[in-house]
């Protein structure tokens, strides 16, 4: 269990007492310093943090109510307005619970263009798998025939999901512990799949939190009070309260809130054209700058070097502000980002007041059905190619690479070890391939177990966050020199961000991400693993190339977006 133990600076494993944490309706957020100016949002109320529960005791009842069938977003606004007013006359007999209604619509609908119709309503979310086309379902080879037959529901078929509000949300400023885990599957049932708390966990929990990232505590994860599920043919809208009279909670105080919140739901949506943002670069700032870059690159080198180290990787990262002329709506800049990345999760967590951390990542972290869990290696990184000849060359220059084999057999073996410490069955499979993006391409490689028990959800995190793709191996060194060298909060970058639910769990590694705030610009995120046979000028020219699917769609020439009405 060493790599558990390894791991626990990153996420609490001990007992510890939940610091008191109120977040008001109209929550006044903390600014970029000297970047963006303070103002207030309208936001949803923010319900109660279920952190400060008794996770040992059973809600009431966790359960699903599903309607008939419509054909368009408003007849499923209107159907959810009148189940809520049915709901408020015939409650359910319980001090505790969670009621998520469901109303199916005929016709897909993208969950990104739902929200983008949801103008200033926070808190707000969005997570988008990723097309796992052409790679091998690895559970097949560990589950049982039962638990295929299982995995084989609608939620399966789930694209995207997109939310407002917060049904009841989970946040503090310590790290992550397994108090808080079983605080979440409190709220949580397999036999209610889609019921699911989205958020994410900095990077390092125990490090300072800088004023951009204060809102979002150590960890923050919410159940959406309104929620679009876009699903491969259909879609549907759900609207979900929870309450806890222990917490001064009630059903009455939820059926209000979601009331409130109901009422600014538009049922308009228009479809993003995914093309321009409008905006114009001003200026672009690195942290560090290059100056400043080859050096720590260069003693990093040293320390790796060194006979009495065992270092033998660290991840160096960079924060770049980019300053607009005008605001950069970060729901259509994701949109924007998810035309060109099928092969990548996207996602936006947003808390009341709070800077929109987006992203567009290629990395899971892990996902669990049931049983089974799967996660991947994913390292070194070579740019695509104009022509597929030339691009042939790049892979096979990728392939053989001593440096670069080096770099995704650590990240590799060291997950297959932390797998190990938690499975039963280990499957790796291919033991390495290169997996092709549409700017980039790199070293992969999946790896899958068989938990032994559903309860062990908690030790994935503990055993797989962070990887030594986003920090370096061992952990704990790379950690103390990330935290000597680099000059900035990562915060939620480079940590795990996706969902915990009833029957399935899934998260991704926040990379390839940016803090996005109403105001003058953005902070863009990107790290490169620095091992033995590193080169200072080559890790910064991959900075650029990983930051390019950002910057590229805000220093092109300013057009006007266009938006096409659905019916």
């Amino acid at each position: 269990m060493a790599s558990l133990h390894l791991s626990s600076r990153f996420l609490a494993t001990n007992t510890k007492k939940h610091s008191s944490i109120s977040i008001s309706h109209h929550y006044s957020p903390t600014p970029f310093t000297g970047l963006f100016s303070r103002k207030k949002f309208m936001s949803c109320s923010m319900s109660m943090n279920g952190c400060e529960g008794d996770f040992k005791t059973p809600l009431g009842t966790v359960e699903t109510r599903t309607m008939s069938t419509v054909l368009s977003p408003t007849a499923a606004t209107e159907r959810l307005i009148s189940a809520v007013s049915e709901l408020k006359s015939q409650p359910p007999p319980f001090s505790s619970g969670v009621v998520r209604l469901q109303v199916p619509i005929d016709q897909q609908i993208g969950a990104i263009d739902w929200l983008q119709a949801e103008d200033e309503i926070y808190p707000r979310c969005f997570f988008s798998r990723r097309s796992d086309v052409g790679r091998p379902d690895l559970f097949l080879d560990l589950a049982s025939d039962n638990e295929n037959a299982n995995r084989n529901g609608s939620d399966r078929d789930l694209v995207s999901v997109a939310g407002i509000g917060s049904a009841v949300f989970f946040r503090d400023l310590e790290a992550f512990s397994h108090e808080d885990w079983r605080s979440i599957r409190r709220f949580l049932s397999p036999n209610s799949p889609l019921i699911r708390a989205y958020g994410g966990m900095r990077f390092d929990p125990n490090g300072k939190i800088s004023v951009e990232w204060e809102p979002f505590g150590a960890f923050y994860f919410s159940v959406p009070q309104v929620e679009f599920n876009e699903f491969g043919g259909s879609s549907m809208l759900a609207a979900t309260l929870a309450w806890d009279d222990e917490l001064s909670w009630t059903l009455e105080n939820a059926i209000e809130a979601l009331q409130e919140t109901m009422l600014q739901v538009s049922s308009v949506v228009v479809r993003l054209r995914r093309e321009s943002l409008g905006v114009s670069v001003l200026s672009k700032n690195h942290v560090p700058t290059k100056g400043a870059y080859y050096p720590a690159v260069e003693k990093a080198l040293e320390i790796i070097k060194q006979k009495s180290s065992s270092l033998s990787k660290v991840v160096l990262a960079r924060n770049s502000r980019v300053i607009t002329d005008t605001d950069i709506d970060p729901i259509a800049w994701l949109a924007q980002l998810q035309s060109e990345g099928h092969d990548a999760y996207q996602f936006c967590l947003q808390p009341p007041g709070a800077p929109a951390f987006i992203g567009n990542t290629p990395e899971r972290l892990f996902q669990r059905n049931q049983l089974g869990v799967c996660s991947e290696a994913l390292a070194a990184t070579r740019p695509r190619a104009a022509s597929t000849a030339r691009d042939m060359e790049i892979e096979r220059d990728l392939l053989t690479s001593p440096k670069d084999d080096l770099e995704f057999s650590i990240v590799r073996e060291n997950i297959r070890e932390k797998l190990n410490s938690i499975c039963d069955k280990v499957v790796v499979k291919p033991q390495k391939t290169v997996r092709k993006l549409a700017r980039v391409q790199h070293l992969y490689s999946q790896l899958a177990g068989r938990l032994r028990r559903e309860d062990d959800e908690f030790d994935i995190l503990a055993a797989l966050h962070p990887t030594p793709a986003v920090c370096g191996l061992p952990a704990e060194e790379a950690r103390l020199l990330i935290k000597e060298i680099e000059s900035f909060d990562r915060g939620m970058y480079a940590g795990p961000v996706g969902f915990f639910g009833g029957k399935e769990s899934e998260f991704a590694v926040g990379i390839r991400s940016a803090l996005v705030e109403k105001g003058l610009g953005a902070l863009i995120y990107a790290g490169t693993g620095i091992v033995a046979g590193s080169n200072p000028t080559s890790e910064w020219n991959e900075l650029d190339l990983k930051i390019s699917q950002f910057t590229k769609s805000i220093e092109s020439e300013a057009t006007t977006t266009t938006l096409q009405p659905i019916n």
